[in-house]
């Protein structure tokens, strides 16, 4: 008996080993496998984590979309029209509609209530009337400012050298209206000069004064020098001493219940910046 249990109790002893070393085998495999599959939902995640920065910048790219309208001064349209093209190419699927004209009319539009996501103003002035009105979000920011130049016709021939010169008798000027901030500037400039001179019209805008030169419907008027580089040939610049005593500061703003509040922001994130500074300065206009 004792010599026949001996062997079974061996063997026994030994399935039992072979059973424990296969089991802890089988445990250890397990929880290797498990440990990988912890690393894969953590690299997972962090792959995702990585990937929701792109996913968070370009859905806010994706909120500059739609139509900006943008309100702003006459003297602007040149070099607005260069930068409203570099915002849609910037933001595909955006389009930037201009309305330019007189800064005091413009404003007289905001404060009556027409939609507008921006105001470019050609003077702080007529910016206060749409911020005491409480139709602007924040701060203006001033993003440029511009200096008064005669224009007169091509070859200048009558000889035109100086803001008196255009009391000369016989000679036909156009000057933007009193309310207007080109014509303000150009009555700042006549006062200091201690001139009074009465124009054969008064003009809405700086464009209109300048049309006025170019269609040789009168023999000068004074308006930007930003508008006479614009004209090319078609008229001839004279600097006066007394226009650096009448440069105008030209304010921006977000409008209050813009209908493209993102589009607002960026636009004028582009007018400010370094790209639309040298757009600006390009045109005419001096630092802000």
């Amino acid at each position: 008996m004792t010599t026949r249990s001996g062997p079974r109790r061996v063997l026994g002893l030994a399935a039992f080993g072979a059973a424990s070393l296969l089991a802890l085998t089988a445990c250890s495999s397990s929880s290797d496998g498990g440990s990988s599959a912890s690393d894969t939902p953590s690299a997972s995640a962090s792959s995702g984590s990585a990937a929701s920065a792109p996913a968070s910048s370009d859905s806010a790219s994706a909120q500059v979309n739609g139509t900006v309208t943008v309100f702003a001064a006459a003297s602007l349209k040149e070099s607005f029209t260069t930068l409203g093209k570099d915002f849609e190419s910037a933001h595909p699927g955006t389009k930037v509609v201009f309305n330019f004209g007189g800064s005091d009319t413009l404003a007289a539009s905001i404060t009556s209530g027409a939609p507008a996501d921006v105001f470019a103003a050609a003077s702080p002035k007529t910016m206060k009337t749409v911020t005491d009105a409480g139709d602007a979000t924040g701060m203006p920011v001033t993003f440029a400012r511009n200096q008064l130049e005669i224009a007169t016709l091509p070859g200048n021939p009558h000889h035109i050298a100086s803001l008196k010169d255009l009391t000369g008798s016989g000679l036909k000027v156009a000057l933007c209206a009193k309310t207007v901030p080109c014509g303000s500037a150009a009555q700042t400039a006549l006062t200091a000069a201690h001139l009074s001179l009465t124009p054969v019209s008064y003009e809405q805008d700086v464009k209109s004064a300048l049309t006025k030169v170019e269609l040789k419907e009168v023999d000068a008027s004074v308006v930007y020098k930003t508008d006479v580089k614009a004209a090319g040939g078609k008229v001839d610049g004279v600097d006066f001493p007394e226009s650096a005593g009448a440069i105008n500061a030209y304010p921006v703003a977000a409008l209050k219940g813009a209908p493209n509040t993102a589009g607002a922001q960026a636009f004028i994130a582009l007018v400010t910046s370094a790209q639309g500074q040298q757009v600006l300065q390009q045109a005419g206009f001096l630092h802000p």
